[in-house]
């Protein structure tokens, strides 16, 4: 199940788009997986808002009120992901980023935002205390 992370400019989400995008990221990042809409796969697939205090790009700070930049990193188990699934989160996050935003031609542009699938290695998960592995996760969501 997906951990995502989204990373903006301080500020430049309001409470409706905040909660308009992070509602939709997880959902869409759920669906490319192929993971099964239940309350057992929707209540270890989370999603985390980092605010960033100071954003650079290319050694300049972005001044306040420009568009905002997104980073978007989804973290999946390896071994649940293909290329197919890769391309489908990707092109998922980048339309709900660009469905919030009121220039959404922006996102044909790579330097609107960006997208990073971090596939964590088998035996690097961890809850309750314990290693879990993919066959693990695939179990609870599967027979919760």
């Amino acid at each position: 199940m997906p951990f995502v992370e989204l990373f903006v400019p301080k500020g430049s989400l309001d409470q409706e788009h905040r909660e308009r995008i992070g509602g939709q990221l997880v959902s869409e990042v759920m669906i490319a997986e192929g993971a099964p809409d239940n309350e057992a796969a929707r209540s270890i697939s989370w999603l985390v808002v980092n605010e960033i205090d100071a954003w650079f790009v290319g050694g300049r700070q972005l001044p306040a009120g420009e568009k905002p930049k997104y980073v978007v990193r989804v973290g999946v188990p390896a071994g649940s992901m293909n290329d197919d699934k890769r391309h489908d989160i990707v092109r998922r996050v980048t339309k709900v980023l660009a469905d919030a935003d009121p220039e959404p031609g922006r996102f044909s542009q790579a330097t609107a935002a960006w997208v990073h699938i971090n596939e964590v290695p088998e035996g690097n998960w961890g809850a309750r205390g314990e290693i879990v592995r993919f066959e693990d996760i695939a179990d609870y969501v599967i027979n919760s």
